[in-house]
């Protein structure tokens, strides 16, 4: 029990760390005791998170199985994680919501509502990054010097504009625990919203050799390489940085990150100048087909809207628009109008129409935080707006 107990913990402080394997931590724990519920419940998130969905849902149903043993609190958690799994994330945030008011140092609890990409950052809201800097500023007294959460407090802190706060909270999580990729990773962003460009360039070139390639954010933190190396006018670094790290085939990431990773960088490269290169992009078409085939997740439609844009399939657009406009008629367009109106305007951008591309744009340039993604990702759009003023 003690060895299953302890091959626990570590899945827990990998996956919430972003390093590599955690699902194995969490299988050693399940074969140290099979009727260990937390286990389970860690590996359903572990694999969630990677985006395996036929593995999650073997270890949800496993879970499922095991948790009317647990007690209370215990069983509650695990219903957290078990609900963002099977796709419920409104039921699943409101019952995080209230079982961190009872028990605010659960990590499986709040761990799915951190990260732009969590609970609260997908959830479409106006408002959302201050939502979750409220949140992490109430719970932050609970939680000491928790690596992880001094990570994720730093991301919602830099998030919401508070750099230099943000630059202690992530200076002093790394130094408590500098394996951390969700740690480089937010140490990237206090970077870049400092335009540190140089600076963030050598730390992450310096920090990334060791993390191996399988690592949850391996894919992400090679665009920041090269989105900076772009930056510092140096295009055949950054290419290079792309086709080993970044573009799908070569990059090891969730679809999510490797769609909107490539689609960005593919973006900025031709906003700076360098002419695109076709088949990359309708690579990165065929990809965002391939894993996200429907609309419904706003982050991934405004990127495959991206791709159709630069690869001129007007058709695959308007099969989006549709979809898009049924989901609103349904009242399911939780970004709301904005989704379709920047899939319109990056058509209408890369038609060199760009009166219509600003028209599109401006009106939502107070809200584009409700699409998700960070503000470093969401530059993409002030950047096209630029671009296409006169």
């Amino acid at each position: 029990m003690s060895a299953a107990h302890d091959a626990y913990r570590q899945g827990v402080d990998r996956l919430l760390g972003a390093k590599p394997a955690p699902e194995r931590a969490f299988q050693r724990a399940i074969d140290g005791d099979p009727e260990f519920a937390p286990a389970y419940v860690g590996l359903a998130r572990a694999q969630f998170v990677a985006a395996h969905i036929p593995e999650t849902k073997a270890a949800a149903a496993k879970a499922r199985a095991l948790i009317p043993k647990l007690e209370e609190r215990e069983r509650a958690s695990a219903e957290i994680v078990l609900l963002t799994t099977e796709g419920a994330s409104a039921k699943a945030y409101a019952l995080a919501r209230e079982h961190l008011k009872r028990y605010p140092t659960d990590a499986m609890a709040l761990a799915p509502c951190c990260g732009v990409f969590g609970l609260i950052g997908f959830s479409g809201r106006q408002g959302r990054e201050q939502e979750l800097r409220q949140l992490m500023d109430e719970l932050a007294p609970h939680y000491g010097d928790a690596p992880w959460f001094l990570v994720q407090h730093a991301f919602a802190q830099v998030e919401t504009g508070d750099t230099e706060i943000a630059r202690k909270t992530i200076e002093r999580a790394m130094a408590l625990d500098p394996e951390s990729a969700h740690g480089a990773h937010v140490k990237a962003h206090v970077h870049y919203e400092a335009g540190e460009k140089e600076r963030g360039l050598t730390f992450l070139q310096q920090w990334i050799p060791a993390y191996a390639k399988e690592g949850l954010l391996h894919c992400h933190i090679n665009w920041h390489i090269a989105l900076w190396q772009l930056e510092l006018g140096d295009f055949d670094a950054a290419m290079k940085t792309y086709l080993a790290g970044v573009h799908p085939g070569a990059a090891w990431g969730p679809p999510i990150n490797v769609l909107t990773d490539a689609a960005s960088f593919l973006w900025r490269a031709e906003l700076a100048g360098n002419r695109g290169n076709a088949e990359l992009w309708h690579e990165v078409k065929r990809y965002g087909d391939q894993c996200f085939p429907a609309a419904g997740l706003a982050f991934a439609d405004v990127h495959r809207a991206l791709a159709y844009a630069a690869t001129g399939d007007e058709l695959a657009l308007e099969t989006l628009l549709g979809e898009l406009k049924a989901r609103e008629e349904a009242g399911k367009l939780f970004a709301g109008p904005i989704v379709p109106r920047l899939a319109q305007a990056f058509d209408a951008f890369a038609k060199k129409d760009f009166a219509k591309a600003v028209a599109l744009i401006e009106p939502h340039m107070a809200e584009h935080e409700r699409i998700g993604g960070s503000r470093a990702q969401r530059d993409l759009i002030e950047l096209t707006l630029r671009a296409a003023a006169p």
